[in-house]
């Protein structure tokens, strides 16, 4: 039976996602799942090289991607109104930003992507996303941009909010998303195999959505620096119905993300956005 590496960020809501999986609440059907915890831009760098069969991606890293892997039409991230934050130690306003430079978990990543077109003068610097808020609250870096549970407890550091990216995505795009992260397979499994793997992993989203409380209290060790009510918040903005299936208009905005990274020439190329249905 064929052995499938699983890659995803140790976070709470990947956690939650694939608690199921990880716990043996689901049949396999003899199929091995490996899991394997890092952040998201490693992911990102280890699937240029095509090296997991499964694996959470940046939904701007699937730019680089789109010829070796197939997006899951489960397993996203979506900010529905709500998505990265841009903080500071003093109060900013978006227009201040210009020449200054910005914190950012990698260049992959889709909140670097949204940074990019919500702000091209500012400058950047990569910094690992779970240092971002101490360093800007430390003075080191001017502007932080929050991914994970930063989003949520930015404010306990004395940071101010600069603005939302998923909410400024959200107005000016019909209310659109703002497509985060994906899970990706790689195209060369084929169909058969494509198909088996897309369906347990399913499962094991829909399990812990069933049996949230289970799956929240497996979450909780996962959670840097979040209490359970936290960790409740945090797994509901990122694991929900919309997890299990992109639906229309989740699809209809990742294709229109990257066609505006297109469009702004962050992205050098066209990108053909294909789910493994």
């Amino acid at each position: 039976m064929p052995t499938i590496h699983v890659a995803h960020s140790p976070d709470s809501d990947d956690a939650f996602m694939f608690y199921a999986l990880a716990t043996g609440k689901i049949d396999t059907g003899g199929i091995e799942f490996v899991h394997e915890l890092q952040d998201i831009e490693t992911l990102n760098r280890r699937a240029l090289a095509a090296e997991l069969e499964v694996t959470a991606v940046s939904i701007h890293a699937y730019a680089y991607l789109s010829d070796r892997y197939m997006l899951l039409p489960h397993g996203a991230s979506m900010g529905e109104g709500y998505g990265p934050r841009l903080v500071a130690r003093e109060p900013l306003t978006p227009e201040q930003l210009a020449g200054r430079t910005v914190a950012v978990p990698g260049v992959l990543t889709s909140a670097y992507l949204a940074l990019r077109l919500f702000a091209p003068g500012a400058e950047t610097v990569v910094v690992p996303f779970d240092e971002i808020m101490e360093r800007v609250a430390a003075g080191e870096h001017e502007v932080g941009l929050l991914i994970h549970e930063g989003q949520l407890t930015y404010q306990d550091h004395g940071l101010h909010l600069i603005a939302d990216l998923g909410e400024w995505w959200a107005a000016g795009n019909q209310g659109l998303p703002l497509p985060l992260g994906g899970n990706a397979i790689r195209r060369d499994l084929g169909p058969e195999l494509i198909s088996r793997v897309s369906q347990i992993l399913r499962e094991s989203i829909a399990y812990g959505l069933e049996n949230r409380k289970a799956g929240l209290d497996h979450a909780r060790s996962y959670g840097r620096g979040l209490d359970e009510a936290q960790t409740d918040e945090f797994v509901g903005m990122y694991v929900n119905q919309r997890t299990l299936d992109y639906g229309d208009d989740g699809r209809r905005a990742v294709r229109l993300f990257l066609e505006r990274g297109y469009q702004a020439g962050i992205i050098p190329h066209p990108v053909d956005v294909q789910f493994a249905d």
